[in-house]
C-alpha cells in the first residue's frame, strides 16, 4: 500500500471486522489499551469501537503528552509568563490547559503575559533571535517523538551562543509509563493487550517493549494511525490472546524498525539525561520517566535559570482526567463532560488536547447513537 486511501478502504475494513468478530471467542472479553492519544482519535473518528462487537473493549491510555502534564507544570509555565516576564513559546494545545487557580496560559496572555504559539522548536529559536532583549522560554512537551527537535534546539542555541533562550523540559518516556500502567493498575483494568504508539516507536523502535511484554506476559502490537492499521492491530492482539502468547508485533512496519531511529536517539542522549522521577497526571510520580538537559546545557535549562520549583497540586475536583488516563474511567463517566467541561471551557487537559480522550469523545461521539 502506498496511499492513505488504501488504509481506509471499506472492503478491506469489512473483511478485518468480520475476521475480528469471527475469531473473538463468545465467552471471552478482550480488553485492549490503545496507549496513544492519536489512536484514540482514530477509533472515535471512524466509529471503530462500535464495529468490534461486545467481546472487544478498547481502553484509553496515557499517551497524550498535554494530558499527562500535571497541573503543577502548567502553574510553573504561567508563573514564568506572568511573574518572570519572559516570552513563552508554546504549542497551541497547551494554551487552554487550566492551572490550579483556574487560569490558563490563554488567560495569562489576556492579563498581559507574552505567550506565543509556535509550531516547533525552531520557531522558538527564531523568536529569540528576533527579540534579543527578551528572555524566550520554549515550553517543551511530548514523548520520544518530540524530544529530538528539542535536543536540536538546545544544541543549536549553544553552538550559536544564543543567550536569551531556554527550555522548560516536560519531555517524558513511554516505556516507564507503560510499566506503571501494567504494574499499578493490573487489578483495576486487567488488560489483555496493548496497541503500542506509532510515532514514538519510529524513534525508539521495538526493543524497549520486549522486556515489558515478557515481564507482564502481555502482547503488544505497534500500529499506525489509519483505520486498517487499528483493525489489523486489534486482530493481531486477539490472535495472540487466543494462542496464549505474549510477544511484540509490528503492524507499522512501513515506518518502524526494530532499533528505531538511532540518529535521533544519539541526539537526545547527547543533550538530555533522565530525571530520578517525574510527576504524571493520573499516574503520579514515575521513576526515570522524564528528561532534563544535561549539566553542559544547564544555562539553557529554564528551571535552573529562573530557579523554578515544582509544587504538586491536585486536579480540579470535578475532573476525571486522571482516572481516564489510567484507563479506569471513560470520558462519559465524568459528570461535567460536555456541560461544564467543553473544549472552549475545559476543566481538565483531556478535553483540551487534540489527542485527549475527552476531546475525541466530544468531537466524534456526542450523538446518542454514537459508539461508546
Amino acid at each position: 500500500m502506498k496511499f492513505i486511501d488504501e488504509f481506509r478502504d471499506p472492503e478491506s475494513s469489512s473483511r478485518l471486522i468480520r475476521r475480528i468478530r469471527s475469531e473473538a471467542k463468545p465467552d471471552t472479553v478482550y480488553r485492549f489499551m490503545e496507549f496513544c492519544g492519536g489512536h484514540t482519535h482514530t477509533l472515535a473518528r471512524h466509529g471503530i469501537k462500535g464495529l468490534l462487537g461486545a467481546q472487544v473493549q478498547m481502553i484509553h491510555g496515557p499517551g497524550c503528552p498535554v494530558c499527562v502534564l500535571p497541573t503543577a507544570r502548567i502553574d510553573m509555565a504561567i508563573d514564568l509568563a506572568l511573574n518572570h516576564k519572559v516570552t513563552l513559546a508554546i504549542y497551541g494545545d497547551c494554551l487552554k490547559v487550566p492551572g490550579s487557580s483556574g487560569r490558563s496560559l490563554e488567560t495569562a496572555r489576556a492579563l498581559g503575559a507574552s505567550v506565543e504559539v509556535v509550531h516547533g522548536p525552531l520557531e522558538a529559536l527564531e523568536l529569540a533571535q528576533r527579540l534579543p532583549s527578551k528572555e524566550v522560554v520554549f515550553l517543551a512537551i511530548g514523548f520520544e517523538t518530540t524530544t529530538p527537535p528539542s535536543a536540536h534546539l538546545l544544541l543549536t542555541a549553544k553552538n550559536r551562543k544564543i543567550h536569551n533562550l531556554s527550555l522548560l523540559s516536560n519531555h517524558v518516556l513511554t516505556p516507564p509509563a507503560m510499566q506503571a500502567i501494567l504494574s499499578v493498575n493490573s487489578s483495576e483494568i486487567n488488560l489483555d493487550g496493548i496497541i503500542g504508539p506509532a510515532h514514538v516507536s519510529v524513534v525508539i523502535g521495538l526493543e524497549p517493549y520486549r522486556k515489558i511484554s515478557q515481564s507482564h506476559q502481555i502482547p503488544i502490537v505497534v500500529a499506525g494511525f489509519e483505520p486498517l492499521d487499528m483493525l489489523q492491530a486489534i486482530w493481531l492482539l486477539i490472535r495472540q490472546v487466543n494462542e496464549g502468547t505474549a510477544r511484540i508485533e509490528n503492524e507499522f512496519s512501513r515506518a518502524v524498525g526494530s532499533q528505531g531511529n538511532e540518529k535521533a536517539q544519539k541526539l537526545v542522549s547527547l543533550v538530555f539525561e533522565t530525571r530520578n522521577e517525574f510527576e504524571w497526571r493520573g499516574l503520579g510520580s514515575i521513576p526515570f520517566s522524564g528528561l532534563k538537559p544535561k549539566p553542559e546545557f544547564r544555562e539553557l535549562d529554564a528551571e535552573v535559570r529562573f530557579d523554578l520549583i515544582n509544587h504538586p497540586v491536585p486536579d480540579h475536583k470535578a475532573c476525571e482526567c486522571s482516572a481516564i488516563l489510567r484507563g479506569i474511567k471513560e470520558p462519559r463517566d465524568c459528570k461535567v463532560f460536555g456541560t461544564a467541561c467543553t473544549p472552549d471551557t475545559p476543566l481538565g487537559a483531556c478535553m483540551v488536547s487534540s489527542e485527549g480522550a475527552c476531546a475525541a469523545e466530544y468531537l466524534y461521539g456526542r450523538n446518542p447513537g454514537a459508539p461508546r
